[in-house]
């Protein structure tokens, strides 16, 4: 190894954070640039980690760094974000003792962000890029719905403009296009960077919908509504099975994509009660798996409880020309409204989703209504390459 790498740090390759790892390395490598990615041992069974190990490049490197079993300080034992502050300075105290490190890339940083105006940076004088995706403080000033706490969001606020101004931070990309607007006019002229990256999914095209439903083995006659990705409470799915299940001429339900416990024991009790039965493929999904589910769908779900950030899920949707059926809150609804994405609910209750399945099966997709300057733009640009030419621009 004798050039200087790039450091990738990601301790967690569950959900969507490995794709975004994969992402990066791709980004680098195809730049030119070699790359080291640094995660737990926990992870040396996943798919990426296997794949890193089998290529055997000298240019794509992996390092299984833990840590501490008992973190020193009472601060770092009771706080999540200077815990992780920890981690991600351990990593780069031993990775960079053995190579040496031209720049960190984290892809995920909202895991210690807030620990920044206390600890400064973990990475020494290393320059280093975040990307944030959990940032939701200002959603209330720029007409985004989201919880009121002001005293919360105004906490996060001082201490989010205290973070970009830490030492080495180069760059801070974000997948929410309101905060680089917020931060233009509220930051100070010393921060760092604040960059708009649009949340990627890979660059498929829609499949002719008769084949891609042939390949899954659904009815061509039946209508199908897709809730895909990481399935877990927060999806909504709870609420949508019990509306489903009082809704006459209920569409056919996929569920698509690796359950938690506890969505699996619900699955398990309820899925008799559905009509028409549902597809349930609780598993990892391969990339010519979901072409076919989105290609197939007649429309995807997204009522989702809790989550104000952004979602790959509307993007795909979007992509495939899918109306969704939305929740009203955070980038999801901010985006299915200025985009006339789909029916929006106000809440969960099953006599609004049936309202708005009912209408999405029946009225969607129509012409749209007059679309906000820049909100089609916007989506337009989720792609992968999208995504490799920003990150590349920070980084050069």
């Amino acid at each position: 190894m004798e050039q200087d790498y790039v450091l990738i740090v990601e301790p967690n390759l569950t959900g969507h954070r490995w794709r975004y790892v994969e992402w990066t390395m791709q980004a680098c490598t195809e730049a030119g640039y070699p790359c080291i990615l640094a995660t737990e041992s926990a992870n040396e069974d996943h798919k990426l980690a296997r794949q890193i190990v089998a290529a055997n490049r000298a240019d794509l490197q992996i390092a299984f760094v833990d840590p501490e079993d008992r973190p020193r300080g009472l601060l770092r034992q009771s706080n999540q974000y200077s815990r992780f502050h920890g981690y991600f300075r351990r990593v780069h105290r031993i990775v960079s003792h053995a190579q040496p490190i031209r720049l960190v890339v984290v892809p995920y940083v909202d895991y210690f962000f807030y620990a920044l105006p206390f600890l400064g940076s973990p990475f020494r004088r290393t320059p280093w890029i975040g990307i944030t995706m959990r940032s939701t403080f200002h959603h209330h000033k720029v007409g985004i719905k989201s919880p009121d706490r002001p005293i919360v969001n105004t906490i996060k606020a001082l201490l989010f403009k205290r973070a970009i101004q830490c030492p080495g931070l180069r760059t801070l990309l974000t997948i929410d296009p309101t905060l680089p607007e917020w931060s233009a006019r509220n930051a100070s002229k010393r921060s760092a960077a604040i960059a708009y990256v649009a949340d990627p999914f890979p660059d498929e095209q829609a499949e002719n919908p008769v084949l891609a439903r042939e390949r899954l083995g659904l009815d061509p006659t039946q209508r199908y509504l897709l809730v895909y990705g990481s399935i877990t409470e927060r999806k909504g799915i709870y609420e949508l099975v019990h509306a489903l299940t009082r809704l006459e001429h209920a569409p056919t339900l996929i569920v698509a994509g690796e359950q938690d416990a506890g969505t699996r024991h619900f699955m398990r009790n309820h899925v008799r009660s559905l009509t028409p039965a549902p597809l349930v493929l609780d598993s990892f999904i391969a990339n010519d798996v979901e072409r076919d589910l989105f290609s197939a769908c007649d429309a995807v779900w997204l009522g989702y409880k809790g989550h104000y950030g952004m979602s790959g899920v509307l993007v795909q949707a979007y992509r495939f020309g899918k109306p969704v059926v939305a929740t009203e809150d955070g980038l999801i609804g901010w985006f299915s409204r200025r985009c006339d994405l789909g029916p929006i609910l106000s809440d969960l209750s099953s006599a609004s989703i049936g309202r708005a399945v009912t209408e999405t099966m029946t009225s969607w997709p129509h012409a749209p209504q007059a679309v906000p300057a820049g909100g089609e733009d916007l989506l337009s640009r989720h792609t992968l390459g999208q995504f490799k030419r920003t990150l590349l621009q920070q980084m050069a």
